[in-house]
């Protein structure tokens, strides 16, 4: 799981951005999953499991701006 977590961290800002797009956010909430279960975070797994039921609606949006002022995804990541 360290190394999905570090591959994904490791992408290219503009692929960071592709996967941030409706339908394709599912990806982020994944990694939010992973990443909690890796630091023992149930917040951050919480997050995940929101971000794949809702993310599709909304939160693209969030993960967008944020990867586009940050270089990665909102603070749940």
């Amino acid at each position: 799981m360290k190394s999905f977590v570090s591959a994904m961290d490791g992408l290219p800002w503009i692929l960071k951005l592709i996967l941030a797009f409706p339908g394709l956010d599912i990806v982020w909430g994944i990694y939010r999953i992973v990443k909690g279960l890796n630091k023992n975070d149930m917040v951050m797994v919480f997050a995940g499991i929101i971000w794949i039921l809702v993310g599709w609606a909304i939160f693209w949006i969030i993960d967008i701006i944020t990867v586009i002022v940050s270089g990665r995804p909102t603070v749940f990541a």
